[in-house]
């Protein structure tokens, strides 16, 4: 077999090619590093395969026989930096946890613009997360950031990480004489109790309510009574805010167009009311309080500025004329150790009270107070100068291993707890080609180039039977890496045109792009879809699964494919004691998948064998050591759960007494050409009781061969990359050796 020397990978720019011999493979491997921020600090080997049909062994106890695995090792996971609970400055002023971050969020970075480098919005491009050692670096004004040592602030003296790297030579790396660049530490956000509540009320409402009870003189009759309350806005945010907390206090009001928008002005909104004892619930809600609580002046200091604020120029401004409500903002400023100048009064009589500090200064009100109107808490272009003791006090080991996580900007940075944070990718560490199960699955992926071109051979062999061929059952064939060799549309037009039957497990909605080939395939023998979604809880996803597609994406994969006319179920596996197992947990991800069509449902509890049990008990030392007690006693003679433990599980899924949607199957006459073993969905009901995980039935099932394959908690299956029997955690590592 000649060596090859196409890429599929055309649209990026190699970097680096050598050679190497792996294990198992009579031809040199090419082995490729790719100028991406996906693929940095990972190698790609591009091997000719002998064989795409792979054999799984029968100690598996798997009932399909074939799979094919494009891929081995999973690319999912890259390189980490920051703790998941580092606020991130998002577009709007606000921050978000940057765990919680999502690709396609606009946040701010930086760029230099003439003499000063600026803050400019850009893009969230990729986001990732494994367990690596971490570092508390401190500040002097005592802001904290847990980072790796990789990682790069950006200083007085350019770039640096947190620590150098062993061996010759030297990194930039930060020292106490560094100087953070930046802001410093973001203020913790509000709680958005009762006091907080009635704090923006009173300050929205007396900065630009009208509220009062007028009297008239009626012919005739005695003096008439009139309560009104209304107040107008052209910022909806702070409307809808001020009458969802005016509803929570159990005051009703309507809402109308006060002014059509003409020329520049925009429309304005409005709500109101007239009756007696909603005024008189707000004329109590906005009195002056005795003993203000924190809270309260939080909320009040936000109401009044979303009525008589403004920001413009780089200058934060509250005006009003009222001498009594001046003296309140002041009093509340003063609270919270906010510098300010209270200017002589103007030309109208109003009043402005000026926050100082700069840019600093106004972060700290946005996100200490949180207003409602975002375009008031606009910072782009503003100049990056580093004020006050952002000095570094100190750098020290937390001596833990922790997730920390890393995302990909359109700026190359982002900002951090208020200082600017590098993209960073670490350089390979593993130069060596004996695989493990641990960090070597997750960087050093083998890519199984002629993959589309050896199935078609070995489907046209006469002594091929057409047997089913399960995808995804050891790594995901939808990973990341997919997008770019673009391997698995030559794999489904060979399955099409021996009209072959097949079926997909995945973890990725990057299977839609290649739906018009599954109909295809679909339309010509029998094809099924399956997602793994083990939870939609955002915490347990972001502790197991926090580099892999969110599970509401999958679920919208599952409702769009079987829009189609793909059937597609969805796999709740790995089902993990005291991680995801909570029915306050399932139940809403039963909920989902039957309103997105699931023709199956299935779990599977998680089981433990060979290296991939130490790499999960590591990963659950590092992040859940409270739960490391149980999982020894539970996994302590073997891989898998006690019976008792998988009855528990399965009885999760049939507790309420669902009927899951299951599918029959029955054979139809083959075309001319078809392939023995062909077998038909159809869009008929059948009774169905999870026990273990119970998915589709049937004979022949096109997913399954017969039966489930993910139909007992000790059964081998898999699925997703891995989804269907171990945690993401450590990310990818897991998915191995299923069989």
């Amino acid at each position: 077999m000649c060596e090859h020397t196409f890429v599929r990978w055309d649209n990026l720019t190699i970097t680096a090619d050598e050679a190497t011999r792996l294990p198992g493979y009579r031809d040199d491997a090419v082995v490729r590093r790719f100028d991406a921020p996906e693929a940095l600090d990972m190698r790609f080997y591009e091997v000719h395969s002998r064989s795409a049909l792979n054999r799984v062994p029968a100690q598996s106890r798997m009932p399909f026989r074939w799979t094919i695995n494009p891929y081995r090792g999973c690319s999912h996971a890259c390189v980490y930096c920051l703790d998941g609970e580092t606020p991130i400055l998002m577009a709007d002023g606000s921050t978000r946890r940057l765990a919680a971050l999502r690709v396609g969020d606009r946040i701010y970075g930086t760029e230099r613009v003439g003499r000063y480098r600026r803050y400019v919005e850009t893009e969230v491009r990729a986001h990732w997360s494994s367990i690596k050692p971490a570092y508390r670096v401190t500040l002097e004004d005592g802001t904290e950031l847990v980072a790796s040592a990789d990682h790069r602030f950006l200083t007085g003296r350019g770039w640096k990480h947190v620590l150098d790297e062993p061996g010759p030579g030297q990194r930039p790396h930060l020292t106490t004489n560094d100087v953070l660049a930046g802001t410093g530490g973001f203020a913790a956000g509000p709680m958005e109790d009762a006091d907080y509540r009635h704090g923006y009320v009173c300050g929205m409402v007396r900065g630009d309510g009208h509220l009062g009870t007028y009297e008239y003189a009626r012919a005739g009759r005695s003096l008439g009574r009139v309560h009104r309350f209304r107040l107008a806005l052209k910022d909806r945010e702070a409307l809808e805010r001020t009458q969802s907390y005016l509803f929570d206090a159990g005051i009703a009001t309507d809402e109308f167009v006060f002014a059509e928008a003409v020329g520049a002005r925009a429309r304005i909104l409005a709500v109101r009311t007239q009756r007696r004892a909603g005024v008189e619930g707000i004329e109590a809600l906005i009195a002056w309080p005795v003993e203000p609580s924190e809270s309260w002046s939080k909320g009040f200091l936000a109401g009044i500025f979303d009525a008589e604020g403004s920001c413009s120029q780089g200058v934060l401004r509250i005006c009003n004329s009222d001498a009594e409500l001046i003296a309140w903002i002041e009093r509340s400023l003063n609270r919270f150790g906010f510098q300010f100048v209270t200017e002589p009064r103007g030309p109208n009589g109003g009043r402005n009270v000026r926050l100082g500090g700069g840019l600093a200064g106004r972060l700290r009100f946005f996100h200490l107070t949180d207003p409602a109107i975002m375009r008031k808490r606009a910072m782009a272009g503003a100049a990056l100068k580093t004020r006050g003791s952002r000095r570094v006090a100190s750098v020290e080991p937390l001596g833990l291993a922790m997730r920390l996580y890393d995302i990909t900007t359109g700026t190359g940075d982002f900002i951090a707890n208020g200082v600017v944070s590098h993209n960073c990718f670490a350089r390979p560490t593993h130069r060596y080609l004996d695989f493990g199960p641990g960090r070597d699955f997750e960087r050093e992926i083998v890519v199984k180039v002629n993959a589309p071109e050896v199935l078609r051979v070995e489907l046209a062999r006469p002594r091929w039977r057409g047997e089913h061929v399960a995808l995804g059952t050891n790594t995901d064939p939808y990973q990341w890496v997919e997008g770019r060799y673009k391997l698995m549309p030559g794999i489904w037009e060979a399955m099409r045109d021996f009209r072959n039957p097949c079926s997909v497990l995945t973890k990725s909605p990057l299977l839609l792009r290649d739906l018009p080939l599954m109909k295809e395939i679909a339309a010509v023998t029998d094809f099924t879809a399956s997602l793994s979604i083990p939870t939609l809880d955002e915490k347990a996803w972001r502790a197991t699964e926090p580099h892999t597609p969110h599970p509401r994406a999958r679920i919208e994969a599952v409702a769009e494919l079987n829009r189609q006319g793909i059937p597609t179920g969805v796999l709740i596996a790995p089902l993990m004691p005291g991680i995801n197992d909570a029915p306050r947990q399932i139940e809403p991800l039963l909920d989902a998948c039957e309103e997105a069509g699931a023709v199956s449902i299935g779990g599977i509890g998680l089981h433990l064998r060979g290296d991939v049990r130490g790499v999960f008990m590591d990963w659950l030392r590092a992040t859940r050591p409270d739960l490391v007690p149980r999982y020894q006693r539970l996994y302590a003679r073997g891989a898998y759960a006690p019976r008792e433990e998988r009855a528990r599980l399965a009885a999760l899924l049939r507790g309420r007494g669902r009927r899951a949607p299951t599918w029959r199957l029955r054979t139809r006459e083959r075309p001319q050409g078809a392939l023995p073993g062909a077998a038909e969905l159809r869009g008929e009901r059948a009774s169905s009781l999870f026990d273990g995980a119970t998915t589709l039935r049937g004979e022949g099932s096109a997913s399954t061969g017969g039966r489930s394959w993910a139909a007992r908690g000790q059964d081998g299956g898999g699925g997703g990359g891995a989804g269907g029997v171990t945690p993401a955690p450590p990310p990818a590592a897991v998915q191995q050796a299923l069989f």
